[in-house]
């Protein structure tokens, strides 16, 4: 096996005149100068068929250019061609379906599988008046609401072109100021209101402690009133 050589810059030069660069069928056939005939022979006559094979040349020479930064190739082998190298990659694939069952179904339904993955495959489908049909009975129930809420809809897209909501971007930093003075009143009243809860219950417990207190005071009075009482029948 020949040592690959090194790989070279795509060099920068003009267009390979005749000489330089002889179309594939004059290099596959052999040269026509050699068989007797001059390279000029082969060409057509007039300025039009010449420019054309000249363009001819110059994109064979690109195409050869291309394979050989793609493929590569050494002196003993010679360069290889990509189409060459497809048809193996082909006859190998080939051979791997015909050993495997599975494979070689896959093959056959590569084409179904991408007719279903086309995004326009539902669309082309042929589906019958009747299914339609019943499709539209289906939602024969909910068709009547959605169609007035369409018209609903509808009704109020004036207001959305109305002059308060286009000018609702001009109030942005108002809105936002009153937002700021309505977070600061919520935490007011909510101080407020902790306030509040302990006023009522240092009232709660005062008014219990009143009532115990008058409780007190009158079983003391009922008890000076029996005695008073008591007294007096006593003498």
């Amino acid at each position: 096996m020949a040592p690959s050589r090194p790989h070279r810059p795509f060099p920068a030069r003009a267009d390979p005149s005749p000489r330089q660069r002889r179309p594939l069928a004059t290099r596959r056939h052999g040269n026509a100068e050699g068989r007797g005939g001059s390279g000029a022979q082969l060409l057509p006559s007039g300025g039009k068929m010449a420019a054309g094979a000249a363009e001819l040349r110059r994109l064979q020479w690109r195409l050869e250019e291309l394979e050989q930064r793609v493929v590569g190739g050494d002196g003993a082998c010679g360069p290889r061609k990509v189409v060459d190298e497809l048809v193996k990659v082909q006859v190998a694939l080939s051979n791997i379906a015909g050993k495997r069952e599975r494979i070689k179904i896959l093959f056959k339904k590569i084409e179904d599988v991408i007719k279903y993955l086309d995004p326009q495959y539902i669309d082309r489908m042929a589906v019958p008046d009747a299914m339609k049909l019943q499709f539209i009975l289906a939602e024969e129930q909910v068709i009547p609401s959605r169609a007035a809420l369409l018209e609903q809809v509808k009704n109020l897209q004036p207001m959305l072109d109305s002059a308060s909501i286009q000018a609702v971007p001009d109030h942005a930093a108002k809105l936002q100021r009153l937002s700021q003075i309505h977070i600061q009143q919520q935490e007011q009243r909510q101080d407020l209101t902790d306030s509040v809860k302990t006023l009522l219950e240092d009232y709660n417990k005062m008014t219990l402690l009143l009532s115990k207190q008058f409780v007190q005071w009158n079983e003391i009075l009922t008890r000076l009133e029996m005695a008073k009482e008591a007294k007096p029948a006593a003498e």
